[in-house]
């Protein structure tokens, strides 16, 4: 089995049996008549059995009992993979001589010799010359040396004894017998033959020619093909299946995601080498650079052997220490390689303390590194760089928000280092990553988004405990009456909570469970305002989904198509689409049952039906192809288009503060590291929860939701701050680990990619929700046209009807009952 991105590139490949099918035509003419020098000369005389062979080999049996001379043409070879066994019985020959003839007159000979190559065991788990050409060669059959060739043909007769890989001699024998065989029916010259019989064996085993990094996702595809398919097809007949993955996204995710992490590390310190091959001593001395007193440091070829024995980790690579200077470092890679490690890859290794703390910056390499250190290495920028095996874990997930396709998906630093799918897997605590759904409830429940609500402290007695719950902001700073679109812009807490208590919790998690987020994730008390709530990068954004696409929950999935080896679709997704003007789509339909794949019975169909590939009217594959047409299936709609409309908008005022389309002045939002990116179709939120144990980061465009999570595996442990210091002149400010701090740079960093093949697109307001110009301190109507003012959207019907006088009425809150009063100007101006 083989998965594929949607483009095309090979995600990876799974099963017992590697195969890569050709044509007869794409094979060399050179490398089909190896074959046939050394396995059946007579092939295209005789009518599927050699009769001077059987002579030959009954012959030897008569004399000496011995079957091992087989006699088999290449039609009863492919007789016996097909059906029978390879025991040496005369039964089983006899069997092997009548179904040769039978396939001799349902095929051609082209067609027999096509399917032989094609299925032959080769050894390595290859079958077929494509599998075997790439497997002990790296190369097409196309790309292959007249030497190369007369291995692979010589396979056939013992795949595991001959083969390359195993047995470098046996190969060479082997194929010089093809060789002989090959000049002897005059298929190559002498030259050519002295040449390829002088050749060296070469062959290595190589892997299969990756070109998309998926391997969470090719785990999840296999998950899905086995419980769909059943193993045994989806290991075994050649299933290719394509994804809904973009290459180019994808390769943003993992490049965005492991940047971040290493970012993270750096800024908690260098934690150490690997090991200590030999102990160096730092001794100061007259000249201007110290040196190192090294107690029997390895000689070049211990650490090459040394080396060689280290295994690299995604882009890290394990490097020896051999030379320090002030500020560079001399360090020998695997192979013999040297490579210079200057100051700008070395400063930032601060000695890791805890995750709280840091010591000073270094103010040279000695204070860093020794000779005799075993350190991991990497290149950015195509500079080297002193680097570590990150502690701290990451995911990152894209899905089309009108259709739920993952565009791209990472769920760990490394699947080498760890198999486990944060993206799907992990349910962790989202912080403020839950207001905008708490804030679309509110919007249900008469609030508006220029509602004011008391951003101040609060304090609520528990009488059964005995304590007070002091929820606080995040940085602790309270702007008193403020604007619903304000509060949550600049993700204010105790906002989040005063509008849980106005909604209800009943209602709250009755809204929330429209966005699919389950019961037993939503704890049911306020705070859950706050986040408490645990999803999975998945869940989260997929709810995040519903504000991009007018309000539609869709569902997500990962397989767009699979096909049969000879291409015969056998699985066409339809998924349920976002779409405002399908309100007349008929109810969706199930999805036909498809049948598992018997490999057995598709084999048993032989003599009664053409051979796969042969001819499209294939039984087995006409009774798995999709059955019928597919309608278009609507997703359901779980909020209006003006509530999706009105939280989509509202957070681009965390991307642009008060300079969201004049929504005030002088504020930014959590997500003002955004404007960067120069749209103003991106809405955007954070999240942290309590002691920076999960940092988030969520948002979308129209065409696109995204959600990167940062944290460690152990959920109780807090990712901390890195403190501030001064670092060969440059200030780096400290701060505790946050969504805009941890999780926010590895979403800028892939959407910069990605969004440059989606345009930036004008998001207009829908039928059902008017604009009105408001005052930005009072949340009423203005008649002013400055920076005291800006336009709100509203619902018809909650838009405000009084207006703010020309000095604005002061709002205040009654501390006791939480109650919003309202002093009057002097004078209200009213049209």
């Amino acid at each position: 089995m083989q998965v594929f991105t949607a483009d095309g590139e090979l995600i990876s490949q799974f099963g017992e049996k590697r195969r890569i099918p050709l044509k007869l035509e794409e094979m060399p003419p050179l490398l089909i008549q190896a074959f046939l020098a050394v396995e059946d000369t007579r092939f295209y005389e005789h009518p599927g059995i050699d009769i001077i062979g059987i002579f030959r080999a009954m012959t030897v049996v008569a004399s000496s009992g011995d079957f091992s001379q087989g006699a088999s043409t290449i039609t009863q070879q492919l007789a016996r993979n097909f059906f029978l066994t390879r025991e040496k019985k005369i039964s089983r020959k006899i069997k092997e001589i009548f179904l040769a003839i039978h396939i001799e007159q349902l095929l051609s000979k082209d067609q027999i010799l096509e399917l032989y190559l094609n299925k032959i065991e080769l050894g390595q788990r290859s079958f077929g010359v494509g599998a075997a050409a790439q497997v002990y060669f790296g190369k097409t059959v196309n790309e292959l040396s007249v030497d190369e060739m007369a291995i692979i043909a010589g396979l056939p007769k013992a795949p595991s004894a001959l083969n390359p890989i195993r047995s470098a001699s046996n190969a060479r024998a082997r194929r010089n017998v093809v060789l002989g065989r090959m000049l002897d029916i005059g298929v190559i010259d002498r030259a050519t033959y002295q040449q390829a019989i002088l050749a060296p064996i070469t062959s290595k085993l190589h892997g299969v020619q990756i070109k998309a990094s998926a391997p969470y996702i090719a785990e999840m595809v296999r998950q899905e093909v086995v419980n769909q398919f059943g193993e045994e097809t989806a290991y075994s007949v050649g299933l290719r299946v394509y994804t809904t993955i973009n290459s180019k996204q994808q390769a943003a995710a993992k490049l965005a995601l492991q940047q971040n992490l290493y970012d993270y590390d750096e800024r908690h310190g260098y934690r150490g080498p690997v090991a200590q091959l030999w102990q160096s001593k730092l001794v100061e001395t007259d000249s201007a650079e110290p040196s190192f007193n090294q107690i029997e440091p390895f000689e070049r070829d211990a650490i090459l052997d040394y080396l060689n024995k280290q295994t690299s980790l995604e882009d890290l690579h394990p490097a020896v220490v051999t030379k320090v200077n002030a500020e560079q470092v001399t360090a020998i890679l695997a192979g013999g390689q040297e490579i210079e490690l200057n100051w700008d890859g070395l400063k930032w290794a601060r000695h890791f303390i805890s995750d709280e703390r840091q010591s000073v910056a270094p103010k040279t390499a000695y204070a860093i590194l020794s000779p005799g250190m075993h350190v991991l290495v990497r290149q950015q920028n195509q500079a080297w760089r002193l680097s570590q095996e990150p502690e701290a874990s990451s995911a990152i997930v894209a899905i089309d928000p009108h259709n739920g396709a993952i565009r791209s998906l990472v769920g760990g630093y490394s699947f080498s280092q760890s198999q486990f799918n944060r993206a799907t897997q992990a349910k962790r605590q989202v912080g403020s990553n839950i207001k905008p759904f708490v804030y679309s409830a509110a919007l249900e429940h008469g609030y508006t988004l220029a509602s004011i609500m008391n951003d101040a402290p609060i304090h609520q007695w528990d009488d059964n405990a005995g304590i007070a719950w002091r929820p606080k902001n995040s940085p602790a700073v309270y702007d008193g009456p403020i604007r619903i679109r304000e509060a949550l812009a600049k993700s204010k807490n105790v906002v989040s909570i005063r509008l849980l208590r106005g909604v209800g919790i009943d209602n709250m998690i009755n809204h929330l469970q429209r966005f699919g987020f389950a019961t037993t994730d939503l704890p049911r008390n306020e705070t859950l305002a706050l986040g408490s709530a645990s999803f999975t990068p998945l869940e989260l954004v997929t709810g995040y989904a519903v504000f991009a696409n007018g309000g539609y929950l869709v569902t997500p999935y990962i397989i767009e198509q699979v096909f049969s080896e000879d291409g015969k679709v056998l699985l066409q997704h339809n998924p349920a689409i976002a779409c405002q003007d399908c309100v007349n789509t008929p109810e969706p339909e199930s999805e036909p049952i498809q049948q598992p794949i018997d490999a057995e019975a598709q084999l048993d169909l032989l003599l009664n039906n053409p051979l796969p590939g042969v001819n499209s009217d294939n039984a087995v594959d006409s009774q798995l192809s999709v059955v019928g047409e597919q309608k278009t299936k609507l997703a359901p709609q779980v909020i209006s288009e003006q509530n999706s409309f009105l939280i989509a908008d509202a957070l681009t005022s965390s991307v642009w503060g008060g300079g969201s389309w004049n929504h005030g002045t002088g504020w930014n939002g959590t997500a003002w590291r955004l404007q960067s990116l120069k749209r103003r179709d991106v809405s955007a939120k954070t999240g942290t929860t309590n002691d920076s144990k999960d940092t988030w980061f969520s948002g979308f465009t129209p065409d696109l939701a995204v959600t990167v999570w940062v944290g460690f595996d152990d959920a109780n442990r807090s990712l901390g701050r890195a403190q501030w210091h001064a670092n060969m002149g440059q200030q780096q400010s400290a701060g505790s680990e946050s969504g805009a701090r941890t999780a926010l740079p590895a979403w800028l960093d892939y959407m910069q990619t990605t969004l440059k093949d989606l345009p930036a697109k004008q998001v207009s307001p829908p039928v059902g929700l008017a604009s009105v110009r408001i005052d930005l301190q009072s949340g009423l109507l203005s008649r002013r046209t400055d920076h005291t003012s800006a336009f709100e959207y509203f619902k018809p019907g909650s838009e405000p009807t009084q207006y703010a006088g020309s000095d604005v009425q002061q709002i205040s809150f009654d501390k006791a009952s939480d109650k919003k009063t309202e002093t009057p100007a002097e004078e209200i101006e009213l049209f």
